[in-house]
């Protein structure tokens, strides 16, 4: 009875680790970092509103998921036409919540404390990430913004589908959901990409994100 348990127990946590893989979005196009975009005279600059701004990210491991957010400190960014030209944005690291867990549980705190140790992000060392543009195009009809991120010290350009819109002077920019791949950026706790005697206690190196950036003509 008891081998008949831990195979049916196998078995789950392998089907769960599938259906994880299968859900998850598609990673970003990860490069080594490039030159930023630089501002003309004709664009038009857009300050972020970072109370209406934010991430949402989340994150997999075989027995299941985590979620959460992270707040965008403070950005700016021009726009050409109906394009992104340029711009810089500031992600406050310390400002990492966990939202799957009732926040008056002593285990929210546990994990909040814990990806901002450095174990993960280590936050009291490089409390901000940031994300500065270098290139918008469109392809096959698609809006694609490519973007240095720096995390920790770590610096790697990405290519994000997003969708922009514009209502007055306010301007809203919201990214597809995407995954990046936490290894790249030297996130190392408890990554197959580290470490190779984790058996099932692993935590996928996938995050999942998705951006959304309200900004006000400046």
């Amino acid at each position: 009875m008891t081998k008949t348990f831990l195979k049916f127990a196998g078995i789950t946590i392998l089907a769960l680790a599938l259906t994880n893989c299968k859900d998850k979005a598609k990673e970003a196009e990860t490069t080594t970092a490039e030159e930023t975009a630089e501002t003309t005279a004709v664009s038009t600059k857009y300050l972020v509103d970072a109370g209406n701004s934010t991430i949402m990210w989340k994150g997999f491991k075989p027995t299941g998921t985590h979620t959460g957010t992270i707040a965008i400190e403070n950005g700016v960014f021009t726009m050409n036409d109906t394009a992104i030209e340029s711009g810089s944005f500031l992600i406050d690291m310390g400002s990492i919540t966990v939202t799957d867990i009732p926040a008056e549980e002593e285990s929210n705190a546990k994990l909040t404390g814990h990806l901002k140790s450095d174990d993960f992000f280590h936050v009291e060392q490089y409390p901000s990430s940031a994300f500065e543009v270098t290139a918008f195009e469109m392809q096959d009809g698609k809006a694609m913004l490519s973007g240095n991120l720096k995390m920790k010290d770590v610096e790697n350009n990405i290519t994000i589908p997003v969708n922009v819109t514009e209502n007055g002077d306010t301007v809203t920019i919201t990214s597809e959901t995407f995954t990046i791949d936490r290894s790249k950026w030297n996130v190392k706790f408890k990554s197959k990409s580290f470490f190779d005697d984790l058996g099932d206690k692993f935590i996928n190196d996938d995050i999942e994100l998705q951006i959304s950036v309200t900004a006000k003509k400046a």
